[in-house]
């Protein structure tokens, strides 16, 4: 059995597919490829896909439209969302509809290849900084870091693409604290963060809908003007990190490279 990752690459430009599909599998993936929704979903019917790499602007069913229907879908591999340069609300759009991550066009392969890296990781609970507990719980609320599954206070699972775990993971580690959008980027995404990104305020967004009882007056997740945001409920399980990162954490100069 091959253990090597599986890329899905959905772009309807064949050069993109040729030259990505060449470096990912350089750098030790299996790499398949699909031009529009319906060979993207077809593969998916017919071989086990660990992260797909998706183009916003596809003939036929949109990026986006692709976004939604995957999420619908039990066990859906996690997604990175090619988008073009400047388009942020097609950007905020596919974090909202639950892309794991976005890269702007041009980009570089190995710009590409460091983001499916860390979604990957996250994706797989390997992302540094995870509480060592097993359980962390808030407001009846109950988290297994292990399995990344998040029941209700009335036990029902509810479902978190991997963003949204690592955000709520950085709040519950920190709870009773302010975070800049800067640090909850650092902590909970392991990437320099894009200067006026606003995919945190996205990702808050949608947790705050799936935990707070009323989303437009948030209690757990509250926005603190010019500063961020603070996880106000009482936390249990909680341990400390092996260091103590966004004490004075800032994300690094570098941006997304263009090619």
């Amino acid at each position: 059995m091959d253990r090597n990752p599986h890329i899905l690459i959905v772009d309807d430009d064949a050069g993109i597919r040729t030259l990505l599909s060449k470096y990912l599998t350089q750098n030790s993936f299996r790499v398949s490829t699909a031009a529009d929704g319906a060979s993207l979903f077809r593969m998916l019917e017919t071989s086990r896909v660990d992260l797909i790499v998706l183009d916003l602007m596809l003939p036929g069913e949109s990026g986006l439209t692709l976004c939604r229907k995957l999420r619908d879908l039990a066990g859906s591999p996690p997604v990175v969302m090619l988008t073009a340069m400047g388009e942020e609300a097609d950007r905020i759009i596919g974090l909202e509809l639950g892309a794991d991550d976005y890269l702007p066009k041009p980009f570089s392969p190995r710009e590409l290849l460091a983001r499916i890296k860390a979604v990957m990781r996250r994706a797989g609970g390997q992302s540094d900084g995870i509480a060592s507990n097993l359980f962390l719980s808030f407001e009846g609320w109950r988290l297994d870091i292990t399995r990344r599954e998040l029941r209700s206070p009335e036990g029902l699972l509810v479902a978190l693409t991997s963003g949204e775990f690592e955000l709520l993971v950085a709040f519950l580690e920190h709870p009773q604290r302010v975070l800049t959008r800067d640090q909850l980027l650092d902590l909970a995404r392991g990437r320099t963060a894009i200067p006026f990104d606003r995919s945190v305020d996205v990702q808050v967004s949608r947790l705050r809908r799936k935990i707070e009882h009323d989303p437009k007056d948030p209690m757990i997740i509250r926005t603190v003007r010019s500063g961020g945001y603070l996880f106000a409920a009482t936390v249990e399980g909680m341990t400390e990190r092996a260091s103590s990162p966004g004490e004075d954490a800032a994300p690094n100069a570098a941006s997304a490279s263009a090619g």
